[in-house]
């Protein structure tokens, strides 16, 4: 099964940085609601190449759902980075990109919850959707540690600046500059986290950086459902259904001779799964039926974006019992002895499978 993408029109570039800007679509006439989302969520676009017909790319969104405006990304350059390099310097009003509808677990699950942000640089992206929705429909404190190489590197520094002053009792915001502090170090992660021991974590920003903030919080034992990290690969596959790339994917027979482990069941296997306060049950989960396209088949809508194990947007964490991956391009250690698996490439390992996708 591919997922439906759609032609959206961009309707404003802005110029964040000299290395930023956040792009704004128009969502088209009957994709409403495909098209509702979280605070948190990524979209995945379809960068054009001529190496290979497309590159997508997942990027955060960093606008509200709340406030009705315009959907929007925010895209910063990397070094050798085609697609992001792309976007900053190609796209403008008027042209249009296929996308696919918005997707991803990095949100919080109360705007009410206290909530300890750190972003490291583009990190901040899906950062600004949360708080800008927590603090019009939530009540909860936000704290956020913003680190960043320089001044000139702060991704919505003004913006920071006002909703920092129109909700003094609510929002904090720590700028950490590497140029004037240093790197933040374990020590210094530790002291400000301690001191909000209850309140929900959220990550996002390059890997060392979430690396060393996970580390921390783990040190201080913040319990896994309450630590949270956004992760992204550049998508090898072609989540958009078509066959513009260069090289194509495998066939099921030419993978299942490769690499996709057996499950070691010899029939089916019994799962439950809990998706936004349901629980789903069956009994005859097939062995060579991943996770997402067995619930698919039953008319659940269980989130996903690549279907090819490169990013999160599928990540399902174990309750009971145990499933094997066909591929895995995001999990790292750490995330996998938490229980963290991914839905498009689980299959059921065990007889019976309990799953939750909080």
């Amino acid at each position: 099964m591919d997922i439906e993408s759609f032609v959206l029109t961009v309707v404003d570039v802005v110029e964040e940085t000299p290395d930023a800007r956040s792009v704004s679509f128009a969502i088209p006439a009957g994709a409403e609601e495909a098209f509702r989302y979280k605070p948190g969520q990524f979209l995945t676009l379809a960068v054009p190449s001529d190496l290979t017909g497309l590159a997508a790319r997942c990027y955060s969104l960093s606008s509200s759902p709340h406030d009705g405006g315009p959907l929007t990304v925010t895209v910063k350059r990397t070094v050798d980075g085609y697609a992001s390099n792309w976007i900053c310097d190609t796209l403008r009003p008027g042209d249009t990109l296929r996308v696919l509808p918005p997707s991803g677990i990095f949100s919080p699950a109360s705007l009410d919850a206290d909530l300890l942000l750190f972003a490291g640089g583009s990190g901040i992206t899906p950062m600004m959707s949360i708080i800008r929705t927590a603090l019009a429909e939530g009540s909860g404190r936000i704290v956020l540690f913003y680190a960043n190489r320089d001044e000139r590197s702060v991704i919505f520094a003004p913006e920071l600046t006002r909703l920092a002053a129109e909700h003094p009792d609510r929002l904090q915001v720590i700028h950490w500059l590497e140029s004037v502090q240093g790197l933040p170090s374990a020590e210094q992660l530790r002291a400000f986290a301690a001191e909000r021991l209850s309140w929900d974590a959220f990550c996002c920003g390059p890997a060392p950086f979430m690396k060393l903030v996970m580390a921390t919080l783990k040190e201080l034992e913040f319990p896994r459902e309450r630590r949270h990290q956004e992760k992204f690969v550049s998508l090898g596959g072609n989540p958009f259904g078509d066959a513009v790339l260069a090289e194509a994917a495998p066939s099921a027979q030419e993978a299942d001779a490769v690499d996709v482990p057996a499950s070691g069941l010899a029939g089916p296997a019994r799962l439950e799964a809990e998706l936004d306060g349901v629980v789903h049950t069956s009994d005859d989960w097939d062995p060579q039926t991943t996770l997402l396209e067995h619930l698919e088949s039953r008319g659940v809508k269980a989130p996903y974006s690549c279907r090819e194990g490169e990013c999160s947007a599928c990540a399902v964490r174990l309750l009971e019992g145990e499933v094997v991956m066909r591929h895995n391009d995001v999990l790292e250690d750490d995330d996998l002895a938490d229980g963290i698996r991914l839905a498009c490439q689980a299959v059921p390992a065990t007889p019976t499978v309990r799953v939750t996708y909080h």
